[in-house]
């Protein structure tokens, strides 16, 4: 048996083969274009994400060491790629990434209308989704609006380019409209937007048997596959990574040591209780367990912290500590014990604040205990640890209890990082061998989706190759713990002084 798996990411398409060990064979890659045609502004042509795509299965398909089973796709998500009666686009994709529906974002949240929005569904919206696009749309570019007959996301819409069928997974439909416990649309949200009028753009969701359909004869050709290959609609990439590391079971989390510090834990069950934050993302509960494919609130869903601040804040240290690489940082932290002699960090060092899991747009890096005593091995621990105090507290913000941490992207490279990270949260993390954890995700939804295996968690068992395991140093645990709480402490006080007006000539 052979698949291929499309992983089109924001920047880049990929294209992998998986063989019958579930093992990578091949892997194609083809980059693409963001414009930035105005401020704030993201966008993306979709026929040349298509065409992208194309190129990729192409280039891999030859490594194929057997017929190709079946072809499944995950994507980058959120954003709006509107296409009329024909499937076409009416404009080019506004992608999750767009700042252009700030202002009408920021108004829901000064009215309290994002806090009830979150007590509905359990996320907390940004600008680049579609409930802010489309408000956005309907007083800037009506005309647009009047010519598309469905919202797809990059998923949906390569579905539709191999199908020609239109449709959306429930994971991408999960924010801003989808109500978890109902996994069906919900007025109610609809009607806190504003926006019963979009009610008919919203595409079908496609969960269970209906995530899969044939290749057409045209897409058939462009790929060089045979017409009627089944073409599976898998979840979008941050909820494909988490199945591909093997996060499936109420309890297991998974965080990408990225540009985002994205912690993962999938939960039986909704709460939409405590501060808002984070995203919740309904996963297919019949492909996690197809004796019940239970829909009500002890369905599993994915609770998601995409943090601001990730592995740029290593390019930063390692840039201000005159060091050649980010890697280095990591190097010299271990010069210094737990704890870096009393010195913490906050790592808050995006422009745009924080958002996960607590919302500030004013939070920004802060070190705290710092005297001549210190050296650069000092702040570099600190500011490792202060990463890796996130992930802790983006595992705890899901109120889960996580009984394990999987870890991928480019920082699960670091074997110090990932023995830290254990350390700091207390649970084993684990890191799996594949690279291609977004394409293997969907390639286990794809083993379901065509009966080859009964169920996701069955499909990862077999298939989610193990690289290590990093089991936490109970001594150390129990001082990460407290300073968590330390860490708590000096948040609450920073956050004072974040909305201290800063630059301000003396005067």
């Amino acid at each position: 048996m052979s698949a291929i798996a499309v992983d089109a990411g924001t920047s880049m398409i990929k294209a992998v083969v998986f063989g019958d060990d579930g093992r990578a064979v091949a892997v194609a890659r083809q980059a693409t274009d963001v414009r930035r045609p105005r401020p704030a502004w993201a966008e993306q042509d979709m026929a040349a994400v298509w065409h992208a795509v194309v190129a990729a299965v192409r280039e891999v398909l030859p490594h194929a060491p057997a017929a190709v089973r079946f072809v499944a796709v995950t994507a980058q998500g959120d954003g709006c790629w509107p296409v009329d009666d024909h499937g076409e686009p009416t404009g080019p994709a506004i992608l999750w990434s767009d700042g252009r529906g700030a202002a009408v974002v920021e108004a829901w949240h000064r009215s309290g209308i994002a806090e009830q929005a979150f007590r509905v569904n359990g996320s907390l919206g940004f600008a680049g989704l579609p409930h802010a696009v489309l408000t956005w749309l309907r007083e800037h570019d009506p005309d647009r609006l009047a010519r598309s007959s469905a919202v797809l996301t990059c998923g949906g819409w390569l579905f539709s380019r191999c199908t020609g069928l239109i449709g959306i997974d429930s994971s991408d439909a999960s924010v801003p409209f989808l109500d978890p416990r109902t996994r069906a649309y919900s007025p109610r949200l609809l009607s806190l937007f504003g926006l019963e009028w979009a009610a008919g753009l919203l595409p079908p969701i496609r969960d269970g048997a209906a995530r899969s359909a044939p290749l057409t004869e045209r897409a058939a050709a462009e790929f060089g596959l045979p017409a009627g290959t089944p073409v599976v609609l898998a979840p979008y990439d941050v909820a494909a990574t988490a199945l591909g590391v093997g996060a499936t079971a109420p309890g297991q989390a998974c965080t990408i040591l990225g540009t985002t510090l994205c912690t993962e834990v999938v939960r039986s069950g909704v709460d939409t209780s405590g501060e808002p934050s984070g995203l919740t993302i309904v996963l297919d509960a019949a492909a996690h367990d197809p004796g019940t494919g239970e829909r009500g609130p002890g369905a599993p869903v994915l609770r998601a912290f995409p943090t601001l601040a990730g592995t740029e804040v290593l390019d930063w240290a390692s840039a201000v500590l005159g060091l050649a690489h980010p890697r280095e940082v990591v190097t010299l932290a271990g010069q210094a014990p737990p704890g870096a002699n009393g010195v913490s960090f906050l790592p808050y060092l995006s422009p745009a604040g924080e958002r996960a899991p607590f919302l500030d747009t004013r939070a920004r890096g802060t070190f705290w205990g710092l005297c001549l005593e210190h050296g650069r091995a000092e702040v570099a621990r600190a500011v490792l640890e202060g990463l890796s105090l996130v992930i802790r507290d983006c595992v705890l913000a899901a109120g889960a209890g996580a009984t394990e941490l999987r870890v991928c992207g480019g920082g699960a490279n670091s074997e110090a990082w990932c023995a830290l990270v254990a350390d700091v949260v207390g649970v084993p993390v684990v890191r799996p061998a594949d690279a291609e954890v977004g394409a293997k995700g969907a390639f286990l939804t794809g083993l379901v989706a065509t009966g080859a295996e009964p169920s996701i968690t069955a499909a990862a068992a077999r298939y989610v190759h193990i690289d290590r395991s990093y089991e936490p140093d109970p001594h150390r645990a129990e001082r990460y713990a407290a300073a968590y709480e330390h860490f708590l402490a000096l948040r609450e006080i920073s956050a004072r002084g974040w909305r201290v007006p800063a630059g301000r000539d003396p005067a």
